[in-house]
């Protein structure tokens, strides 16, 4: 048996969710199942088309309504898809919990903590949850001490120039 590992790409560089989702393509290549879960990057058509070309393979979800990102919505809207951003959320902690894949990515998750969508709590018990067997890769912009103990692999990307 495999055993698994948390992965954390966070920083203010470009490449976190495109190294993310290598790790996805690499999996399924290796004859393993992988999820992807995005949050907090609106709901983009052309994006969403491309991701879905990739199943059955890798699986895409995401939960948003709204067309542009999280952070540019005003505070009504905000509130309207804190929601959907929670049921993505709850869908991958039953993801891990139930051990449904052997690679999932939740790409800007460590945002949710950010935006107060979700407690700094909920990541801990969700990735607490995770089977030995099964990768979970969490993108974001800033990393939580808290959710570093909890992490096998970080990789800090960060603009040099």
């Amino acid at each position: 048996m495999n055993e698994g590992v948390v992965q954390i790409y966070y920083g203010e560089g470009r490449g976190k969710s495109t190294a993310a989702i290598g790790n996805a393509i690499q999996a399924v290549m290796e004859g393993k199942e992988a999820i992807i879960i995005q949050f907090l990057k609106g709901k983009c058509e052309s994006k969403q088309e491309f991701y879905k070309r990739l199943e059955p393979e890798i699986k895409y979800f995401n939960f948003a309504k709204a067309e542009i990102p999280f952070d540019e919505l005003d505070e009504e809207k905000k509130m309207e898809e804190t929601m959907n951003l929670k049921n993505g959320f709850n869908y991958g902690k039953k993801v891990i919990a139930t051990g449904a894949c052997d690679l999932i990515v939740l790409d800007e998750i460590l945002g949710l903590v950010d935006q107060k969508v979700i407690s700094l709590n909920d990541i801990k018990e969700m990735l607490a949850s995770r089977p030995d067997d099964m990768t979970i890769i969490c993108t974001g912009r800033v990393l939580d001490e808290e959710i570093r103990e909890l992490a096998d692999e970080i990789y800090n990307i960060a603009p040099e120039k």
